[in-house]
């Protein structure tokens, strides 16, 4: 692998351990003001019928993640044996720590409960390219179990023309877009809901709704309620911060952004430099560097308080 994944399992702790088919959903205490790094990567071996996919779907991990974070991986046959990395260290999002928080380039819902002082960490698909999934804060107005679908006019003309024909209704069962579990947000054409194609959580593949898999969705569907907090943002650029170091993540940018690699270089030297600044932090440029070519989605030290200082 590159130098930055080895950068990477050199910092963070590793596990190795056999995927079972069983999901588990990252659950952190949720630090102090001041730390935003939770979670740590893990390392699996493959078994031998495993895909990139099984394995990120039992870590609650997205498709797209587990490729950024496996360069030169097969998808489909990873092999068995191999190892694996699970790109289960996050940096929160910058943004107040309640209720959802959803950040498109990473895919990642997070849900910040108040009460148990935790935070939980979901895989989403997001709205594909033309039917962008909306930003800006809005709440939960609606929720429900074993939905009905009914397609948007423009929807079903989408699918007529490919020569699929779908019915004014959709009912509830395993064929039904929306899963198992349905949350209607402020904005009433977009939900956070299950799925019938979990491979295509992680992923660019819905109509602008965010997508979750159905162990995730029926998970948050009972810790949250109408009237929850919905902070939809965009931001393939995080840092924050562990101890004395400062941590950068980066995720592609959504095509239509149109961010070229040196731009997101340039601002991400910008952010790291201005946030080390105020610490007189030593910064590692060439390890950012790494970190935006390399997108791999996984945070990496590129600040720190040289020693003796």
């Amino acid at each position: 692998m590159k130098k930055l994944n080895s950068l990477l399992t050199a910092a963070a702790m590793l596990c190795f351990s056999a995927v079972s088919m069983a999901q588990v959903t990252e659950v952190v205490r949720l630090p102090p003001q001041g730390v935003d790094v939770i979670g740590m990567v893990r390392q699996v071996q493959a078994g031998d019928q495993d895909t990139l996919l099984d394995i990120g779907r039992h870590f609650n991990v997205g498709g797209d993640a587990m490729r950024n974070a496996n360069p030169g991986v097969d998808f489909w046959y990873p092999g068995a044996g191999s190892n694996v990395l699970v790109p289960t260290r996050y940096i929160l999002p910058d943004v107040p720590r309640e209720g959802i928080v959803v950040n498109l380039p990473e895919m990642r819902l997070y849900y910040f409960d108040k009460q148990a002082q935790t935070v939980r960490v979901y895989a989403i698909g997001i709205g594909r390219e033309g039917r962008d999934t909306p930003l800006g804060v809005q709440a939960i107005t609606e929720m429900r179990r074993n939905p009905t679908w009914t397609p948007p006019a423009s929807i079903r003309a989408e699918h007529a023309a490919q020569g699929h024909i779908l019915p004014a209704v959709v009912p509830a069962g395993p064929d039904n877009p929306l899963g198992t579990r349905a949350m209607r947000l402020t904005n009433p054409s977009y939900l956070i809901h299950g799925t019938a194609k979990p491979w295509g959580v992680g992923m660019r593949v819905s109509s602008g709704c965010i997508r979750m898999y159905p162990e995730g969705v029926e998970e948050l569907f009972e810790l949250v309620g109408v009237g929850t907090k919905v902070n939809i943002l965009k931001e393939e650029m995080k840092v924050g911060w562990f101890g004395d170091e400062l941590y950068l993540e980066y995720h592609p940018p959504l095509e239509e952004d149109n961010i070229s690699s040196e731009q997101a270089m340039y601002e991400a030297i910008d952010l790291v430099n201005r946030k080390a600044a105020q610490y007189g932090l030593t910064v590692e440029e060439n390890v950012i560097r790494a970190v935006v070519n390399e997108a791999t989605g996984m945070p990496v030290s590129v600040a720190y308080q040289r020693h003796g200082m």
